[in-house]
């Protein structure tokens, strides 16, 4: 009696876990590949596009590295302008940015 309870149990939640409601499985050798209007694959292009202005961004972030150690040199270790805070700023907005694009896909 023990193992017949135990059995409809068991077989009430593997019903029960089983989603009636989910998509039918894609068959896997049909590509689910966007297209824009001229053919050429959306993502492609998203993640070139992503490339380049993450290169572009990496690029000005290095040029804001480059002038706040400049600052940082010249001035004294009790000095902090407001100029090297907004650089700072704007450092952690592009790194932001790029890690953005870069969990995207």
């Amino acid at each position: 009696m023990l193992a017949r309870t135990l059995f409809l149990a068991v077989f009430g939640v593997l019903l029960i876990a089983q989603d009636p409601h989910s998509p039918p499985a894609l068959n896997p050798d049909t590509p689910n590949i966007l297209r824009t209007p001229d053919g050429r694959n959306r993502t492609e292009m998203i993640l070139k596009a992503d490339h380049e202005a993450s290169v572009k961004d990496i690029e000005t972030m290095r040029k804001l590295v480059d002038d706040l150690k400049i600052e940082m040199e010249k001035n004294d270790r009790h000095i902090l302008s407001v100029s090297s805070l907004k650089k700072l700023d704007e450092i952690e907005k592009l790194v932001k940015k790029i890690r953005g694009r870069m969990k995207r896909f």
